[in-house]
C-alpha cells in the first residue's frame, strides 16, 4: 500500500451540520448526497487499511484578524459570523468521528496548503497520496487536488463524499478536476493498491 493520508476538509459544523449556519445552501447538497455517511465509511475504511487520517478546517481569531477584507468568501464569514476557531461552528461533524491521532489543520484560505501545517505533516510522515474529500468540491477540493497535483503527490478525490452548493456546481468541478485527480466512489477504492 502506497504511505496515504485521507483528508476530509470543510467537513465542519457551519458548513454541514443540519443546524449549521449553511444547512439551507451546502447542507441541502451534504444530505441528499448522503456526504456525511460517506466520509464516515471511508475514514473506517481508511483506518483498517492503515491509512493516517487528517481534518482540514477554515477558521479565523474571533476579530477575523487573518480573514482578508477584500475575499468575496471570507468577508461573508466575517458579516455573518461564521468559521471562528473555538466555538461549535469550526468543529467537525461529530458523525465523522475524529479522533486525538488525526491531523488537525487549520487553513485561512481555501487551499489546504497554503500557511498551514499540511506540507511538514506530508514529509515528516512520508505521504505519497493524498485522498481527497470535502465541501465545497469548487473550492477547497478543487485547491487541495490541484495543489497536491503540483507537489507531485498522487491525488484521489472521492466523488461520492464531496458537494457543492448546488449539483451542478459540483459536477463542474469533478469534470475540472479529472485533470489533476483520479475520480472514484468512495467504497470502491482499494486502500491496499
Amino acid at each position: 500500500m502506497k504511505n496515504t493520508l485521507f483528508l476530509a476538509m470543510d467537513m465542519m459544523n457551519d458548513l454541514v451540520a443540519e443546524d449549521g449556519f449553511n444547512a439551507k445552501t451546502y447542507g441541502i447538497q451534504v444530505k441528499e448526497r448522503n456526504v456525511i455517511q460517506n466520509t464516515a465509511n471511508a475514514i473506517a475504511a481508511a483506518r483498517a487499511a492503515g491509512a493516517r487520517v487528517g481534518f482540514v478546517r477554515v477558521g479565523f481569531s474571533p476579530d477575523y484578524r487573518e480573514a482578508p477584507p477584500a475575499s468575496p468568501i471570507f468577508s461573508g464569514a466575517r458579516n455573518n459570523g461564521i468559521f471562528k476557531l473555538g466555538t461549535h461552528g469550526t468543529e467537525i461533524h461529530p458523525a465523522l468521528g475524529r479522533r486525538d491521532e488525526d491531523f488537525d489543520i487549520v487553513k485561512h484560505r481555501v487551499s489546504p496548503f497554503y500557511g498551514t501545517a499540511l506540507e511538514p505533516i506530508l514529509r515528516a510522515n512520508a505521504i505519497q497520496r493524498l485522498a481527497l474529500c470535502g465541501v465545497s468540491t469548487n473550492g477547497v477540493v478543487h485547491s487541495g487536488a490541484r495543489d497536491g497535483h503540483d507537489r507531485d503527490y498522487e491525488c484521489i478525490i472521492f466523488e461520492d463524499c464531496c458537494a457543492g452548493v448546488t449539483p451542478d456546481e459540483h459536477m463542474h468541478a469533478i469534470a475540472c478536476l479529472g485533470r489533476f485527480a483520479r475520480i472514484v466512489n468512495s467504497a470502491e477504492f482499494d486502500w491496499n493498491a
